[in-house]
């Protein structure tokens, strides 16, 4: 696991319609991720410190009860920040939604989090089949991540699994094998595909798509709906 920085908060955006579904939100952006994933668009977030702490986070909030609804809590890799339980109940009790977005590596807080009600949607990222997650994300903890996801479809909280496709990293063929291993493990929901969006800089310096995906070769025996495509 990556050293925590003292301020675990890299920054907030104040203000979104569209990454809490129906709310009016803002996103928090914890510092530090235990992936490395070649196409992330965030590398100051995941490889700097945090310049914010938990009570600047607070006063803003303060600032912001009545208009806002939810507080979305991103990352890097909000669940490797040790206190994440105390700081969620501490959003709760200012009237606050909180909305988690996760790779899912730390299932047991995951689970302690929406058993407490202290999260109330989970946005779950499915980074590749597990012959390559690791090769992928530079991380050995597929058990790990499909521990949560198990759970969450079994859950009572909302909760969605997505995946961002470089047509050159993640072909046809491994997106379909998501897909048939989440209707194997009867997830019921929609499965949201996001196209890579080449932005500068990149994680892995990685180059911008070499093809086109092919979107008529995917199946479907859950619904599948597709994100800037």
């Amino acid at each position: 696991m990556p050293n925590l920085p003292d301020n675990p908060i890299f920054d907030i955006t104040r203000f979104t319609t569209t990454d809490f579904p129906d709310r009016l939100a803002c996103v928090v952006w914890f510092s530090g991720c235990n992936m490395r994933c070649p196409y992330c668009y965030n590398p100051n977030i995941v490889r700097e410190k945090g310049t914010l702490c938990e009570s600047d986070l607070f006063d803003f909030l303060r600032l912001r009860q009545g208009k806002l609804e939810g507080v979305v809590l991103s990352g890097g890799e909000c669940t490797l920040y040790p206190h994440l339980h105390d700081l969620c109940e501490t959003i709760k009790a200012m009237g606050f939604e909180i909305k988690l977005d996760t790779n899912g590596t730390k299932p047991a807080r995951i689970r302690a989090l929406v058993e407490e009600g202290l999260v109330d949607y989970v946005a779950l990222d499915f980074k590749a089949p597990q012959h390559l997650f690791k090769s992928l994300t530079g991380s050995a903890e597929y058990d790990a991540f499909h521990e949560s996801l198990t759970y969450l479809i079994e859950a009572d909280v909302s909760f969605e699994v997505r995946t961002t496709v470089h047509p050159d990293l993640l072909h046809v063929k491994d997106i379909n094998a998501m897909i048939e291993e989440l209707h194997g493990l009867g997830y019921k929901g929609t499965y949201y595909l996001q196209h890579y969006l080449h932005v500068e800089p990149t994680l892995g310096k990685t180059a911008p798509p070499s093809k086109a995906f092919a979107l008529e070769s995917l199946i479907h025996p859950i619904p599948v709906r597709l994100r800037n495509f």
